[in-house]
C-alpha cells in the first residue's frame, strides 16, 4: 500500500466553524479531497445552517462551536468566523487534540496569536491559516521567476490592495477595534504582507514606520450605498486606508499599502512590484464589477536590447490549496506537524502590531 493509500484508508473526519462566504469555501474544498469526511458544522445562522448542513450532507450540526469541538471522533476544524473569535476557538481546540485551519489574520494582534502558536505546540497539533493569495497563479508565477534569479537581487517592492467602496459591511464587526483587531492593514494588509515577503524570500523585517487614515468611513462613506451612519451596529473606530514603510534584512525595503475606501479607480487593485538588480517585475489584478484584469510583466534586458514580456500565470489555487495542504499536513504525522504551528502567521501579526504602534506613536518601531 502507498503512503497516499495509506492516508485515506481511515477517513479524515473534519468539521467548520463558520458558514459564512470564507467558511463555505472550506467547505466546498473539503468536499473535493478523498477519505476526508465532514462530519459537523457550527453556524448562528439557522436557516443557513440546515442549507449547508443538506447541501454538504453533513450528520452534526451545531449552533455552539463549543458543542461541535466535543464531538466524538473529530480530528481536525476550520474557524471561519470573525477575527476576535480565532483565539478562543482555535485553542480551545488544539487542547481538545484537535488540528485547526484558521482563517487570517491569526489573532488581533501578536499576544492572542502567540498563544494560540503555544497551543499548538503544547498539544502537537497542526496549526495552519489561510493565506491563499499567495496560492494565486500570478503570485506562484513570479515567485518561481524570483527564485530562479532572473531579477537577480530584489532592492525594493510595493505591495497593495486598494478599494474605491470596499468597506466589508461597513458598521459591523469589521469596524469595531476590539473586534476585528484593525482596519484594510488587518483585513488586507495581511495578505498583502504575506504574499510580498513569500515572494521576497522571507527575509526578516527590522524595522516598520506606518501611518493610518480614517477620513472617509466616519462620515458614512466609503461602503455600501444603503449604509445609513447612524444606524451602524458599530462606530467606524479603526482605519480605512493604512501605508507602511517596512525595511528588510539585506537593505532590502518593501512599501504596503492597504485601503478599504479612497478615491481612485473603481476597481479593486491588487498588485506587487519589484526591481532586482537583472530585471524587474510589475504583478496587477484589478476587478470592476464582473470584469476582471490579470496581467503579469517582466522587465529584463539580453544583451544590451529590451526583452520585456508578459508572464503567463500558473493555475490558481487559492481555498482549495490551502485547504489541500492543511489536510496534508496533518496526515503527514508528528514528524510534519511541528513544522505547521503558526510561527509564520505570528510573524505577520507581529509585524501589525508594529504598524498600528508605528501609526499612533508617529515614528519607527524597530522589530
Amino acid at each position: 500500500m502507498s503512503i497516499q493509500q495509506q492516508a485515506t484508508a481511515v477517513p479524515l473526519k473534519v468539521g467548520v466553524v463558520g458558514i459564512g462566504w470564507a467558511g463555505q469555501q472550506h467547505l466546498k474544498a473539503y468536499s473535493t479531497i478523498d477519505g476526508v469526511e465532514i462530519v459537523a458544522i457550527a453556524g448562528m445562522e439557522a436557516e443557513l445552517l440546515a442549507q449547508m448542513t443538506e447541501e454538504y450532507g453533513i450528520p452534526h450540526a451545531f449552533a455552539r462551536w463549543e458543542d461541535m469541538i466535543e464531538l466524538e471522533g473529530l480530528d481536525a476544524i476550520s474557524v471561519a468566523v470573525p477575527t476576535f473569535l480565532h483565539a478562543p476557538i482555535s485553542i480551545a481546540a488544539l487542547e481538545r487534540g484537535l488540528h485547526v485551519l484558521s482563517e487570517k489574520p491569526l489573532a488581533r494582534n501578536g499576544e492572542e496569536g502567540l498563544a494560540m502558536v503555544e497551543a499548538a505546540r503544547a498539544a502537537g497539533r497542526v496549526l495552519d491559516i489561510v493565506f491563499n493569495h499567495r496560492r494565486r497563479g500570478d503570485v506562484q508565477k513570479l515567485k518561481s521567476i524570483i527564485d530562479d534569479g532572473e531579477l537577480g537581487r530584489p532592492y525594493y517592492a510595493k505591495a497593495s490592495w486598494l478599494r474605491r467602496k470596499g468597506i466589508p459591511t461597513l458598521g459591523s464587526w469589521f469596524t469595531n477595534p476590539e473586534l476585528a483587531g484593525g482596519g484594510p492593514m488587518a483585513d488586507l494588509g495581511v495578505h498583502v504582507l504575506d504574499y510580498a515577503l513569500h515572494l521576497l524570500g522571507e527575509p526578516k523585517v527590522l524595522s516598520v514606520s506606518a501611518s493610518t487614515y480614517a477620513e472617509l468611513g466616519p462620515q458614512g462613506r466609503g461602503g455600501d450605498t444603503n449604509y445609513i451612519a447612524g444606524n451602524a451596529s458599530h462606530k467606524f473606530e479603526v482605519e480605512d486606508f493604512a501605508s507602511a514603510f517596512i525595511r528588510l534584512e539585506g537593505g532590502v525595503t518593501l512599501l504596503v499599502e492597504a485601503g478599504w475606501a479612497s478615491y481612485r479607480d473603481p476597481a479593486d487593485l491588487m498588485d506587487f512590484r519589484v526591481y532586482g538588480t537583472d530585471g524587474g517585475a510589475e504583478l496587477r489584478a484589478a476587478q470592476s464589477n464582473k470584469v476582471s484584469e490579470s496581467g503579469l510583466r517582466v522587465f529584463t534586458d539580453k544583451d544590451g536590447e529590451n526583452a520585456d514580456y508578459q508572464a503567463e500565470p500558473l493555475e490558481d489555487g487559492n481555498h482549495q490549496a490551502v485547504v489541500d495542504d492543511f489536510v496534508a499536513a496533518v496526515r503527514g504525522g508528528e514528524t510534519v506537524w511541528g513544522r505547521h504551528d503558526g510561527s509564520l502567521a505570528l510573524s505577520r501579526a507581529l509585524v501589525l502590531d508594529a504598524c498600528y504602534q508605528s501609526a499612533l506613536e508617529q515614528r519607527e518601531v524597530v522589530l
